[in-house]
């Protein structure tokens, strides 16, 4: 499983924390934040970047077959 560097998973993070402030009046702080991080990449993570493959190689075989 990818990493995210520190950078990445502190700024995820507080875009996580706003949404929950901006739609759900909830206050979350780095402890929650990042377990609801970890919970998406875990759950969606591989999914998103298998789909991601099999567009890319959809794009190329059509690519391929312009040539």
């Amino acid at each position: 499983m990818y990493t995210f560097e520190e950078k990445e998973k502190t700024q995820m993070c507080e875009e996580i924390a706003r949404f929950f402030s901006e739609e759900h009046d909830l206050e979350l702080g780095i402890i929650g934040t990042g377990r609801i991080l970890d919970f998406f990449q875990e759950m969606l993570g591989n999914r998103i970047y298998n789909k991601a493959l099999d567009d890319a190689k959809k794009f190329y075989a059509g690519y391929a077959d312009n040539m």
